[in-house]
């Protein structure tokens, strides 16, 4: 017959010489870790089929939100490529903007290729808040279901550090109002009808930028904005969704705009019309996304391989004012040419 103490002391002497084995301890770590790493990835990757991939073919309904989209800085680049994607979905939309005459073309863009309702309201985002009261009145008796807070700038020529903006009083006070101002002001209008006219239904989007991802030397104004945007979002989001309300944050990488001087297309940079295409299938399935999924696979490649350090590193701050230098020379002899075919 057996011992039972004889074989507990067996036992235990097993395990005391499994955990004082270091090769055995590290193999275990190693092997969590590889799961962890394993389960961590392969879930962003099915994520990212499921929200960029899935959605193309399985699209929200977004006309179920409401009759009327209202989208800012509607008249180029992403806010009008929002536009021109939510008429094609089959909502009114209520475009503002600046130019009077370019809101004019845009407005009757819209209504020729989709044959949908437009409204056009005129405004500066950066003159500041004086400006809502006229927008409050024009959307008072539309059924809103979503807001596209796209409207945005930044410093004429950039990047550049903070003290050398030009005119960079009236810079900052544009800015501030055109980046944040009108995201707040312009949730505040739309958001109550919302939650109040929809049956607790609706969506904001509100535009944000990879560089509010971290802190961005160089484009110091601009990317704080940004951050602002997201967690203003991030935060709206938790307190209304119990109310059916959704919120965006878009973070964009590259998108060929007039504010990225119409970089040219490539893997890398999107045409405005497909970003806005891809950004809208996301809606209802991320509360924070990149947009599209190339835009996707950078942020993830740069969260992971771009350490948080070089971005404050006087290598960065070089290499910015070294490409800096190089893209003004290239407008400067782009609009030399322009003059001499001119004259």
């Amino acid at each position: 017959s057996s011992v039972p103490g004889a074989q507990r002391r067996a036992g235990g002497s097993m395990a005391d010489s499994c955990c004082s084995d270091p090769s055995t301890v590290l193999t275990c770590l190693g092997a969590l870790t590889l799961l962890y790493l394993c389960l961590k990835y392969g879930w962003k990757t099915l994520n990212a089929v499921r929200i960029h991939i899935l959605s193309e073919f399985w699209r929200v309904d977004l006309k179920s939100y409401g009759e009327w989209a209202v989208v800012t800085g509607a008249t180029a680049g992403i806010g009008k490529a929002y536009a021109e994607e939510l008429a094609k979905r089959g909502l009114n939309v209520v475009l503002i903007s600046r130019s009077v005459e370019k809101l004019k073309r845009v407005a009757a863009e819209i209504e020729s290729r989709h044959g949908k309702k437009t409204l056009t309201l005129q405004a500066d985002f950066t003159a500041g808040s004086w400006i809502y009261e006229a927008i409050e009145l024009g959307l008072r008796d539309l059924n809103i279901g979503i807001l596209v807070n796209n409207v945005g700038m930044a410093y004429p020529e950039f990047p550049g550090c903070f003290l050398n903006a030009p005119k960079i009083e009236k810079g900052i006070n544009d800015l501030l109002n055109c980046n944040v101002l009108s995201v707040i002001q312009m949730t505040r209008i739309v958001l109550p009808q919302m939650i109040e006219r929809n049956r607790k239904k609706g969506v904001i989007i509100n535009l944000s930028s990879e560089s509010g991802a971290h802190p961005l030397p160089m484009m110091t104004m601009y990317s704080a904005s940004k951050v602002f945007v997201d967690f203003f979002s991030q935060g709206l989001s938790a307190e209304y969704q119990s109310k059916g309300i959704i919120i965006q944050s878009v973070m964009p990488l590259f998108v060929s705009t007039n504010m990225t001087h119409n970089l040219t297309t490539n893997v890398l940079v999107k045409k405005a019309e497909d970003f806005a295409r891809e950004a809208l299938n996301t809606v209802g399935l991320s509360r924070q996304t990149a947009g599209c999924l190339s835009h996707t696979i950078q942020h993830f490649l740069l969260d992971t391989f771009f350490p948080r350090w070089l971005y404050f590193s006087s290598f960065y701050i070089n290499v910015v004012k070294a490409w800096n230098q190089r893209e003004k020379k290239h407008r400067d002899n782009m609009t030399a040419t322009q003059r001499t075919r001119k004259s």
